[in-house]
């Protein structure tokens, strides 16, 4: 299930070329709850307990793609 949800977002950034500007190197708190199926309250859960690197920018948080994608392949 959620291998198909990556897969088609990493499809996307396959297209755009290596190092351009739209290449997609952070996740949302809502693209996180959209991939694994969860409530809001529950992806902020996950932010909180830092099981990935995150950022906050302003007041917006930022996921690190590359540490989320490698705890969801260690949870398998």
């Amino acid at each position: 299930m959620f291998e198909n949800v990556i897969a088609k977002m990493n499809q996307e950034a396959v297209r755009n070329e290596a190092g351009s500007p739209d290449e997609k190197r952070t996740y949302t708190v809502d693209e996180i709850q959209d991939i694994l199926g969860i409530c809001r309250t529950s992806a902020y859960s996950l932010v909180k307990q830092n099981l990935f690197h995150c950022v906050r920018i302003g007041g917006r948080i930022r996921i690190s793609k590359k540490s989320f994608d490698e705890w969801l392949d260690a949870l398998a």
